[in-house]
């Protein structure tokens, strides 16, 4: 199964045209040139890619590391840790 930070990166390289190799957990949002409307972007972008819903308060989420363990705790709480499938892995398989 691919990792919540391989997912990110992802979203990252086809949708900001990022360097893969500049994604790093410890990457600033900022150092990668995404400012704060870009941020929400990425944030309704990764909602529908991890089935998650990021609540209306503003949570501080400077790395990309923050942003993987808060979309994992978000996936924890709203899903019981189980995210909704990925190309890897289709909804048939993840359910057995």
């Amino acid at each position: 199964m691919t990792t919540t930070f391989e997912r990110l990166c992802a979203i990252l390289v086809k949708d900001y045209k990022l360097d893969p190799e500049s994604l790093t957990p410890d990457a600033t949002l900022e150092s990668l040139g995404i400012d704060s409307l870009g941020a929400a972007e990425l944030f309704f972008n990764a909602e529908d890619v991890f089935g998650v819903t990021f609540p209306p308060e503003q949570v501080p989420l400077l790395t990309l590391g923050d942003v993987v363990r808060y979309i994992d705790a978000l996936l924890a709480e709203q899903h019981g840790g189980k995210p909704k499938a990925t190309p890897a892995e289709p909804a048939a398989q993840q359910a057995r």
